[in-house]
């Protein structure tokens, strides 16, 4: 059986920054629908015709930028839970863990907003993208050398 210990910080932190990263991933959904209804540009027929000037069109720049950014959050936020609650099994040190959490959680925040609110050059979307994405691959690395002896 598998016990949480919720007065462990690390658990906490990690509860905590997972909560923001959810809540981040559902705000830029609406972001992307936000952007639809201010250009009046859907992927559905049956959508365009709730606008008054709605049409069909893929290729909105930034429609696309906006749905872009809120893809690559599904694709890295859901790996960062599962790493993130494996990582705090090894139990790690409670404020180190609460500094790779935040550092992950600002870089997402940032990425977003360098890619889809206020475009900015290169390479401010690589870092915002890169230094959590390094934080993930620190996490998975120290799970398996943690738990190595189950291979």
């Amino acid at each position: 059986m598998v016990v949480i210990n919720l007065e462990n910080p690390a658990v906490r932190s990690y509860m905590v920054y997972s909560a923001i990263l959810a809540l981040k991933l559902l705000s830029v959904s609406v972001l992307t629908a936000m952007n639809r209804m201010a250009r009046g540009v859907f992927a559905n027929p049956e959508d365009a015709k709730t606008h008054p000037k709605g049409k069909v069109k893929f290729d909105d720049p930034n429609v696309e930028r906006v749905r872009r950014a809120h893809l690559n959050d599904l694709e890295n936020i859901p790996a960062f839970w599962i790493l993130g609650a494996l990582y705090v099994a090894t139990g790690p040190a409670p404020a180190w863990a609460a500094w790779l959490f935040r550092a992950y959680t600002a870089g997402r925040v940032l990425h977003t907003l360098v890619y889809a609110v206020t475009p900015l050059p290169q390479p401010a979307r690589a870092i915002a993208f890169f230094v959590p994405y390094l934080i993930m691959w620190y996490m998975g690395i120290q799970v398996v050398l943690n738990f190595a002896t189950a291979l």
